[in-house]
């Protein structure tokens, strides 16, 4: 017998074993002949059902979600043709089949299909028998009070907001064809977004936007920049109030060839008409903290004036007034920060999936200034402490987003839906609207009810799918400030759109 005979045999015979409808082939018969007898099989279609068991075709399960067509190694069952196709390996060659693009084709084509949707259905029902018409009869009968009314029509409007393209104005309008949005982030009172942008030659650009041009139908807003640049990765990145609320960002930049990284409060002052009438320009001032994951800004009265970095197995918290600096060392990188308000405790989410708070009253004496302990499975990537300070909220890689009760240290809900496997995606708590927002890797935003853990909404991104055009998004019921009108925005690629509750 040839030995490429008895390979053939061989390898038959294990593809025999991982797919039953493979079995019953001729003696000689190679692979590649079961796979065109399956081939055969498969286009001869439900006409065919008398000579089989009656079973309609059906395609792959790379493509659908439940199929009895085999799963062939190294073959992909095209639904469309009804028959199988080799997998190339993804070199250069000319328009390859390979598995990449083939979920690529899938995801796009459930992208479009959502946003066809979500074009023509204008009325979204997020809940069974849930309306405006029975959610204020049951208001008027006293079923509802104020509070559960409010937070109700909140899921009523945002699953019937509409997208809304946003003109936004520049002193040089070919950088806004040009620079990608990588981040946007709205202040306390939602009437400004500071953007990191991604300039085409290299390296990241700075703005403010602001929102009280946002308005319907014109929808104009301007983009104030200055010429402070760097070509380093902006790590993290938090509003900061020194001289008053909001006055600076504060940033977390990475080190790069000899330039070590540093944490910079940049003032918004240095904006060009950003800053309030009157408000004297403020002072850029760098700190030299290498390696910093996260950041915090403290407003907490037992922590004036001091931010907090996370680094690879350090928590340090700096005062910007006095330069005193007290150090924590942890046994993973801290990835999510936050500090409480109320009471003295700083809250890191580690890499090792441990959410852990800082007594800060402690001051480095001892190992007594662990607060809390939890754990998730996988690095935490956010962690939010709702305004009550009991409960808090956190997400991981592996795409789990929970609540915590702090008194019991107990899971007590959990989100589901969102999407991650590797990426540091941040979360939106929204408790006076009673809702939660997260934009997964697979470039769908969802939104929650913060209550039951509800979906109450998922929106697919206006342009293709890809891991480096993930959304960044900010929600506020008063996006312009007081008067504003409440929806949510998404910067995505070079452009920004609006979700109104119209």
């Amino acid at each position: 017998m040839h030995k490429s005979s008895w390979k053939s045999r061989r390898h038959g015979r294990r593809s025999q074993r991982q797919n039953p409808r493979l079995r019953q082939h001729r003696p000689n018969e190679s692979y590649h002949d079961c796979v065109d007898r399956c081939n055969t099989g498969a286009q001869q279609g439900p006409q065919d059902s008398d000579h089989g068991d009656g079973e309609a075709p059906s395609t792959s399960t790379s493509t659908a979600g439940s199929s009895s067509v085999p799963d062939l190694p190294g073959y992909y069952f095209d639904p469309e043709k009804n028959r199988y196709f080799r997998l190339l390996p993804g070199h250069n060659n000319c328009n390859p089949l390979t598995k990449e693009g083939i979920q690529q084709k899938a995801m796009e084509h459930k992208r479009l299909q959502l946003l066809e949707e979500e074009d023509r259905q204008t009325k979204k029902i997020t809940r069974m028998g849930f309306n405006a018409t029975s959610l204020l009869q049951k208001s008027k009968l006293g079923f509802l009070n104020a509070i559960s009314y409010c937070r109700l029509a909140h899921e009523l409007r945002v699953s019937c907001m509409q997208r809304k393209k946003v003109q936004v104005h520049s002193s040089d309008p070919s950088a806004l064809a040009s620079d990608r949005f990588n981040l946007i982030m709205a202040d306390t009172n939602s009437d400004r977004l500071f953007t990191v942008n991604d300039v085409k030659v290299g390296g990241s650009k700075y703005g403010i936007i602001s929102l009280r041009g946002l308005k319907t139908p014109t929808l104009r807003v301007h983009m104030h920049e200055n010429l402070y640049f760097t070509n380093r990765k902006v790590n993290s990145v938090c509003w900061a109030s020194l001289n008053h609320l909001d006055s600076h960002i504060l940033l977390c930049l990475m080190g790069i060839a000899e330039t070590p990284g540093c944490a910079t409060l940049l003032p918004a002052s240095l904006f060009v008409n950003s800053h309030p009438a009157g408000d004297r320009p403020g002072m850029l001032c760098s700190f030299r903290i290498p390696g910093a994951w996260s950041c915090a800004w403290s407003s907490n009265i037992q922590a004036n004036n001091c931010f907090s970095t996370g680094l690879s197995r350090w928590v340090l918290v700096t005062n910007v007034v006095t330069g005193h600096r007290l150090s924590f060392g942890t046994s993973s990188d801290v990835l999510a920060q936050q500090f409480a308000v109320m009471t003295p405790l700083l809250f890191n989410g580690c890499r090792s999936g441990e959410i852990f708070a800082i007594d800060i009253r402690c001051r480095n004496q001892g190992n007594n200034w662990k607060a809390t302990s939890l754990f998730h499975d996988s690095p935490v990537t956010s962690v939010k402490v709702l305004q009550e300070e009991q409960c808090l909220v956190a997400s991981d890689m592996a795409g789990k987003i929970k609540l915590w009760d702090l008194r019991t240290t107990k899971c007590v809900r959990q989100y589901e839906g969102h999407v991650n496997e590797y990426a540091r995606l941040p979360l939106h708590v929204h408790e006076e609207e009673g809702v939660l927002v997260a934009v997964g890797q697979d470039c769908y935003t969802r939104i929650w009810s913060l209550r039951d853990t509800h979906l109450l909404r998922t929106i697919p991104s206006p342009h293709p799918t890809s891991r480096t055009n993930i959304p960044s998004v900010a929600f506020s019921s008063r996006l312009g400030g007081v008067r504003g009108a409440p929806g949510l925005l998404m910067a995505v690629q070079q452009d920004l759109y609006y979700f109104t509750y119209s």
